[in-house]
């Protein structure tokens, strides 16, 4: 599918988007009404209104300015007989994505394969089914009003136990796979697949106040951490430098402003003792936890390297951010911490293909190969050796 192709698909879908809108609403209030409980996180995710219909149309639409990636010159070679090597950027074929329930992933995921010239099959959670289908015959009726193959993408419809077949490459041939879940699905994943697999894992997330921060700065950096809590994003865990001026007093400046968000707080005995009212925690799980709920461990820390050393051994490699005034200090911080995207006087709220300028994600990887952090068009794409000759032959 060449570029004009691609994007002329891509403005068909947005349109549909736009004129379907109540439809997509109402296919989404079947989900949200089916919904078991009332967990707000997994409500957050579910739930399609006007605001997100119209996101969706405009990752499409940043999707499409966007150039094209494929068969891009990478490496270039001129060798004495003439042959000529090149290296260029091909799409990887088929990507399989099994996420949760999200159905915007639906469309944000299939743009960015689509554009990087990828087929794609999509896995949702059982909570999304009916979003995920009507987004789905969206998807089907742009490609054909473009004369393209319905299956280029395509909604997977299926259990628990075929899911499992086709991880293990029994049902659908692809060549990647991105789990985009809890940890279960990606440890399923890995030991399962047969085609290579992207992680998108967990979050847990770190901001580190240093003695040179500015308090106030950093009181509405970790504030803005929480303003969602169903995403990777979100922040988990403030360390402070126990050297911070008037340390008690923004102990209880911290603690009051999260309480006062419905945020629980659990401390370390530093911060306890400061304020009897944060549970203290002592088992050691904790830090590694993600939460994805309205709570948020503070704590001390003796230097800017214990954070470190904290962050990179209990983060999940996703994002951590430093507020300070020193930028020699916040230059160490970026260098030595070991995730994915890494920020100075900023949220950690900012990793996310969109803020990022790539138009869109198709997800987070926290692994190192092949790519990392937010994966965009110009991520979804492998390599190819060119050669151009004239009759050369290898003496």
């Amino acid at each position: 599918m060449n570029l004009e192709t691609k994007n002329a698909v891509l403005e068909t879908l947005a349109r549909l988007l736009a004129e379907n809108k109540q439809q997509i609403i109402e296919a989404n209030q079947k989900d949200v009404k089916a919904c078991s409980g009332d967990d707000a996180v997994i409500l957050d995710r579910l739930k399609v209104d006007e605001n997100k219909v119209e996101k969706m149309i405009s990752a499409v639409e940043k999707v499409i300015e966007l150039e094209n990636p494929v068969g891009k010159i990478l490496y270039t070679h001129l060798r004495e007989d003439g042959l000529k090597i090149e290296n260029r950027t091909v799409p990887f074929g088929t990507i399989l994505i099994i996420y949760e329930a999200r159905p915007d992933v639906a469309v944000e995921a299939a743009i960015i394969a689509l554009k990087a010239g990828n087929r794609i099959l999509l896995k949702g959670g059982k909570e999304a089914k009916n979003t995920n289908l009507y987004l789905c015959v969206l998807w089907q009726k742009a490609l054909e009003q473009n004369g393209e193959d319905i299956n280029f993408v395509k909604y997977l419809d299926i259990s628990r136990e075929e899911a499992r077949e086709l991880i293990a490459g029994n049902r659908e041939k692809f060549d990647v796979v991105i789990p985009r879940g809890g940890e279960t699905l990606i440890d399923f994943v890995l030991k399962n697949s047969k085609a290579p697999v992207i992680v998108s894992g967990r979050g847990n997330n770190f901001a580190y106040i240093d003695r040179e921060a500015d308090f106030e700065m950093a009181l509405e950096i970790i504030l803005n951490g929480k303003s969602r809590l169903s995403v990777c994003n979100a922040l988990d865990k403030v360390l402070i430098d126990e050297k911070l001026p008037d340390l008690e007093q923004k102990i209880n400046q911290i603690v009051n402003a999260l309480h006062s968000q419905s945020i629980e707080v659990l401390g370390d005995a530093s911060v306890h003792y400061v304020n009897p009212s944060v549970r203290l925690f002592g088992d050691e799980a904790i830090w590694f936890e993600e939460f994805l709920s309205a709570k948020m461990v503070v704590a001390v820390v003796s230097n800017i390297d214990e954070a470190i050393e904290k962050i990179n051994k209990y983060s999940g490699g996703h994002s951590a951010t430093i507020i300070t005034k020193n930028s020699e200090t916040a230059e160490k911080f970026l260098n030595e911490v070991d995730c994915a995207a890494v920020f100075h006087n900023a949220s950690t709220r900012f990793t996310d293909g969109g803020e990022f300028g790539l138009g869109a994600e198709i997800a987070i990887s926290t692994q190192k190969l092949h790519f990392r952090g937010p994966l965009g068009v110009q991520h979804l794409l492998t390599n190819k050796w060119f050669g151009f000759g004239n009759g050369q032959i290898r003496k």
